[in-house]
């Protein structure tokens, strides 16, 4: 009931008329950044952070996360209009949305995705409603140690349950890991890994190195996927709307399974990505008998929209809660949240509700908002596709490199999306994941802290990161993470190679 008061408190803060303008600017601008190729959630929002330096926190966490809405709908708005997926996590949706849109059915395709995404979104915010003051107290138990082990467990459920190869997973977190200490030490004062660069003291901002592999980054590899438009008819009839709405109710096992697949992989570093393909797996192993999946199937949509989307609500939780984001996109906002003087963790929603409930609310209302938004733009945003990707290509790259100047009006800063344009597109094409090396990054200076903390307080012994049930509980979750996946791929391998008698 706690929560449920505070969040009413939270939509006399977002139901105003300012932030529905900065809702519906939001969701539009997510849109042209899920549909343009080449573009994406994490590198819309770190070019839009610049532009929000003027606005109060809560107005400017509000037009990033309502943006962030938008480009997951715009992704499902080319993965089945084109075949071309706006973002990673709606692969999984191009299998059968786009294969029901060429049979004359893209009303119907659209408006499944459209509908079970905003079920998913809302999914998620509700358990974000009912753990986020859970989740807070809980926190306020923690010590440099046990921040310490929470940033270890993070980084360890990338690599044991991430999608990529665990030892890539780790090269991306160390990588991150050393960008993060590029500058001066904020413990000892010493200078480290400036190569002689005055323009390397106050370190690298995670934003020129976001705007670098997710925008530069994709759009090479973009090019060098020589994209085609393959497009099917866009226009939406409003009897097929209703009448695809009315159906929905003989999916519900579909919408609760994908749900709390979403709700798990977003709470937990896997992402929407990874829980769009989980739920599209179980979806297709679970089907009854009818057209099979890759033909048009309409689970088939249902079912990774519904996840991918749930995931990316969820995502938010620990980011709010803990300080630990679970995808990249989290990561950047939280980066965006410690540049306008905000820390999130516990100590947030006990200084902050204001900022902490007027962004839950404003989630409920922006999701309404995106789902009204894209079904009454998809004709637009289908003719801006046509336009030729020679024409489209420049304007992200001008996109990016003006974002990047204004993060500090450096012209070094444009070198180095360069530089990481490559590293991104170099990553892409040898399966290295980025998500990691974002949020090492994010995460590096307060993992370092933490643990110099720590061993002041321990004198210099390890010993303290199992000192209590709290801490020791943490840390072996972590090295069980790290540990256990690995065990039961041995285990796997063991029983192929062994004969069965």
């Amino acid at each position: 009931m706690a929560n449920f008061d505070l969040l009413m408190h939270g939509f006399g803060i977002a139901v105003t008329p300012m932030h529905l303008m900065l809702m519906v600017g939001g969701v539009l601008m997510g849109l042209i950044v899920g549909v343009l190729p080449g573009l994406g959630a994490p590198n819309g929002v770190s070019l839009l952070i610049p532009l929000t330096f003027a606005l109060d926190p809560t107005s400017a966490i509000i037009l990033l996360s309502s943006m962030y809405w938008g480009a997951l709908f715009g992704g499902s708005t080319t993965s089945i209009l084109f075949n071309i997926p706006g973002e990673p996590s709606s692969v999984a949706t191009t299998f059968d949305g786009y294969p029901l849109a060429r049979s004359g059915q893209s009303t119907r395709a659209l408006t499944l995705a459209f509908m079970s995404a905003g079920f998913g979104a809302l999914l998620g915010v509700i358990v974000i409603t009912l753990l986020a003051g859970w989740a807070s107290n809980f926190a306020l138990k923690f010590g440099a140690p046990e921040y310490f082990a929470v940033y270890f467990l993070a980084f360890a459920a990338f690599i044991g349950m991430g999608s990529a190869a665990p030892m890539k997973t780790l090269v991306s977190l160390t990588a991150g890991l050393l960008l993060a200490s590029v500058g001066m030490d904020s413990v000892t004062g010493a200078i480290r890994l400036t190569f002689g660069f005055e323009d390397l003291l106050g370190g690298i901002s995670f934003l020129v190195v976001v705007i670098g592999l997710f925008g530069i980054g994709e759009l090479l590899s973009t090019v060098q996927e020589g994209l085609r438009f393959r497009g099917v008819a866009s226009r939406i009839d409003l009897r097929d709307v209703f009448k695809t709405i009315a159906e929905l109710p003989r999916y519900w096992a579909t919408y609760i399974r994908s749900g709390l697949i979403g709700i798990w992989m977003g709470i937990t570093p896997g992402g929407p990505t990874a829980a769009s393909f989980m739920s599209y797996g179980i979806a297709r192993s679970s089907s009854r008998k009818g057209a099979a999946f890759g033909t048009g199937r309409p689970e088939g949509i249902v079912a990774p929209e519904t996840a991918d989307h749930s995931a990316g609500s969820c995502a938010m939780l620990p980011m709010l809660a803990l300080g630990v984001p679970s995808s990249a996109t989290a990561a950047v906002m939280m980066g965006g949240l410690m540049i306008w003087g905000l820390t999130p963790g516990p100590m947030l929603f006990q200084t902050q509700p204001d900022f902490v409930w007027g962004l839950i609310a404003s989630m409920y209302v922006s999701n309404i908002v995106g789902v009204v938004l894209v079904l009454a733009t998809v004709p637009m945003f289908a003719a801006l596709l046509r336009i030729p990707f020679t024409i489209i290509g420049p304007m992200i790259v001008a996109i990016c490199f003006v974002g990047a100047y204004t993060v500090s009006n450096a012209t070094f800063d444009l070198w180095l999306v360069l530089l990481f344009g490559l590293v991104g597109y170099l990553f892409s094409r040898l399966d290295y994941p980025l998500a990691p090396l974002v949020l090492a990054m994010v995460l590096g200076h307060k993992a370092e802290n933490a643990f110099h903390q720590s061993m002041v307080l321990s004198d210099g012994s390890l010993g303290i990161f199992f000192s209590n049930p709290l801490v020791s509980g943490i840390m072996a979750i972590g090295i069980a993470l790290l540990v256990l996946p690995k065990l039961a791929s041995l285990g796997s391998r063991f029983r192929r190679r062994v004969p069965v008698e």
